[in-house]
């Protein structure tokens, strides 16, 4: 195994693991136990999976994979579980900058069975996504046009992998819209941490829909919300960050954030991706940044098994000295973390 020197209090000497199947950007990762399942994704800009890989974090290997419903999103997913049934909300469906989908589906992790949800009410990209309480919610995301950031927010009754309701029930909007975001429960409360507003579109008249990059705005903020279903405003991230939606886990009460994108260069106007490793103490509710990744990388499926920290696929930098986005990769690293 590669050793990287890269090593701060909280968190140890990276390892590199067995690489993921294919490479992968913009997939999702749910982690049930010590398996970790990763869904879709852009192999890339003209291609897309669908199918799942999963890596099993107690013998280090990836060692199983089967198909998704043909009719469901391959990037940009919503997804939540209940530690059994897996939920996938929306998304995009196939290459470049295709359209969004409003259908949804829900996979049963025993007996690899798929089956479908009510649809949305209409189609999102990359929405914020999370059971609480007995219901999904979906909030956010980017509308049907790929760039114009969402506020509806959405909640369905669902349980052992049905639905109770024939329709999605209408929410308080969230304050902020748009997609790549991480949303999290925890302490029996709703987070919804950074994001942005925008992202590439489809070039008008494209018949592949080229993607063709849009002002974007990447932002801090941190959104709870609370018993009396009111969104309240946290305390933000160190720095701007976005598509994280997969990039966290939670360890002795704290989010841990690994990598993800920031504001564009000011000059360049390029994409810039992010090193660090955040971590959201829910104690106090401080931010501190306690180590760096062995690369930037955005869009990382992050695991947590054993002691260990792990993240997988994405893209990654082009160097130590460039840190605008380059090559799709199905890498993955493992770190102890000390907290």
């Amino acid at each position: 195994m590669q050793h990287m020197l890269i090593s701060l209090p909280h968190i140890g000497i990276w390892e590199q693991m067995p690489e993921a199947p294919v490479p992968r950007l913009d997939g999702f990762a749910i982690q049930l136990h010590n398996l970790f399942y990763v869904f879709a994704g852009y192999a890339s800009i003209d291609h897309v999976h669908s199918h799942v890989d999963i890596f099993n974090f107690t013998s280090n290997t990836w060692d199983g994979r089967f198909d998704m419903p043909k009719e469901m999103a391959n990037s940009h997913l919503g997804m939540a579980t209940d530690g059994r049934y897996i939920y996938a909300i929306s998304g995009q469906y196939g290459p470049q900058c295709r359209k969004p989908t409003n259908r949804n589906f829900v996979l049963d992790t025993k007996k690899k069975q798929w089956s479908e949800l009510p649809s949305l009410p209409v189609p999102r990209y990359a929405p914020a996504t999370q059971l609480w309480r007995g219901r999904l919610h979906v909030m956010g995301g980017s509308k049907e046009d790929r760039h114009e950031p969402g506020l509806e927010h959405w909640s369905l009754a669902v349980k052992n992998g049905k639905a109770l309701e024939a329709e999605w029930r209408v929410e308080v909007p969230i304050p902020r819209g748009g997609p790549h975001r991480a949303c999290v429960v925890a302490n029996d409360k709703l987070l919804v941490i950074g994001g942005q507003e925008g992202d590439f579109m489809a070039k008008p008249g494209s018949p592949i829909f080229k993607c063709s990059r849009r002002h974007e705005v990447v932002y801090t903020d941190v959104y709870m919300l609370d018993d009396g279903n009111q969104w309240k405003q946290l305390p933000p991230m160190p720095k701007p960050n976005s598509h994280i939606e997969s990039a966290w886990v939670i360890v002795n009460n704290s989010i841990i954030i690994v990598g993800g994108t920031t504001e564009k260069h000011p000059v360049t106007k390029k994409m810039i991706l992010v090193g660090e490793v955040f971590r959201f103490n829910l104690d106090n509710l401080e931010w501190s940044v306690i180590g760096g990744m062995p690369f930037r990388m955005k869009t990382t499926l992050v695991g947590f098994w054993d002691g260990w920290l792990y993240f997988t696929s994405g893209q990654r930098d082009r160097g130590p000295n460039d840190p605008s986005p380059k090559r799709v990769v199905g890498s993955t690293w493992r770190t102890k973390l000390h907290l």
